[in-house]
């Protein structure tokens, strides 16, 4: 089944879960060709295992706590928190108690791919 996104002047419900946070799961928000939003939602004690994106991120702490770790840096983030890294930049997300974030990506093409000659 496709995930269904939201659309171009589409309200985007983005508050806190509460109650209801240990019953979701991270889900894409939207996606367009430069750029991509993400909910993530993480239970304590879970992480999202080291990895690299090539554009640009932003991670806001939506609720509860998380731990970006940076190039070996740990960057604790609570509930209205954002953190911006840089494209390329190695990092890991772990949740110190249950937590949402919206992650939001900036796309960016392989060299030569969709650029104007």
């Amino acid at each position: 089944m496709a995930i269904s996104h939201a659309s171009s002047g589409q309200l985007i419900d983005v508050r806190p879960l509460g109650q209801r946070l240990s019953g979701e799961v991270s889900i894409a928000l939207f996606k367009s060709e430069q750029l991509e939003v993400i909910r993530l939602v993480l239970p304590a004690g879970k992480s999202f295992p080291p990895h690299q994106v090539a554009g640009e991120i932003t991670v806001h702490c939506i609720e509860g706590r998380i731990d970006v770790t940076v190039e070996g840096h740990s960057n604790v983030l609570e509930a209205g928190q954002m953190l911006f890294l840089s494209g390329g930049v190695p990092h890991a997300v772990y949740a110190l108690e249950d937590a949402s974030a919206l992650v939001t990506i900036v796309l960016c093409r392989p060299p030569g791919e969709g650029a104007e000659a």
